[in-house]
């Protein structure tokens, strides 16, 4: 029964686990039942297989992106259209597209640049301002009522999504990896294939070493061919 339990891929590992503890508790297998090394094998690879296929990241950063990209088009619409009414001599809203732009000008004309924490921040400021009754009577006044109110939902999303991405990746990163408690699991496992390779002589034994071996030679073959210096070592 020789393996590098270390050399196995992660799922490979699980697999193993998995199949050990299902031919253990086969009924015949009465020699076996209550052993700790065992429960071991048992409680190591339930902690294992809980977490060796989690995602490092929640997979919400498209959806956040996509966000961004909404704000910054509303943005930059709105801004376009109060730099055109501003260049229209005459205009009756010609002032208030001035005055507003202004006031735009002071958060930051091109925030559709900054980084999403500090577009938010500002974004979140000029929306404050720009709520104001001597500032909301303007907007009306150039009928942009509406795309203020889109800037203001598109802002409220993004910030939504970004909340929920944060707080589902720092979930993520609480979990124990995958990789930092297999050395639970690969001890496990070699405390419990050294003592049924010790006791297989005795009676009830044989038959149990003799399947675990096999799923223990195709664990090996299920690996990727190695060097031919590398031979697999005895579980110890």
């Amino acid at each position: 029964m020789k393996i590098n339990l270390a050399r196995l891929i992660t799922k490979d590992l699980a697999v193993l686990g998995q199949r050990v503890v299902a031919i253990s508790d086969e009924p015949t297998f009465i020699v076996i039942k209550g052993n700790p090394l065992l429960e071991a094998v048992r409680l190591a690879h339930a902690d294992y297989d809980a977490v060796y296929t989690k995602k490092v990241f929640s997979g919400k950063g498209v959806l956040v992106a996509d966000a961004d990209i909404h704000r910054d088009t509303v943005f930059a619409g709105f801004k376009d259209i109060l730099v055109g009414y501003s260049k229209l001599d005459n205009f009756p809203f010609q002032q208030d597209a001035k005055d507003i732009y202004a006031i735009v000008e002071k958060f930051g004309i091109d925030l559709d640049r900054y980084t999403y924490s500090a577009e938010t921040a500002q974004l979140q400021k000029l929306l404050e301002k720009l709520a104001k009754p001597e500032y909301a009577i303007k907007i009306d006044r150039m009928q942009l009522t509406a795309i203020v109110t889109e800037l203001r939902a598109a802002q409220a999303n993004f910030e939504l999504l970004f909340n929920e991405q944060a707080q589902a990746n720092a979930e993520l990163r609480l979990m124990e990896s995958a990789s930092s408690i297999r050395k639970n699991l690969e001890t496990a496992l070699r405390n419990y294939f050294n003592v049924v390779k010790a006791m297989r002589q005795q009676a009830g034994w044989k038959e149990l070493y003799a399947k675990l071996d096999e799923i223990v030679k195709a664990a090996n073959n299920s690996n990727p061919a190695s060097p031919k210096t590398d031979a697999p070592t005895e579980t110890k």
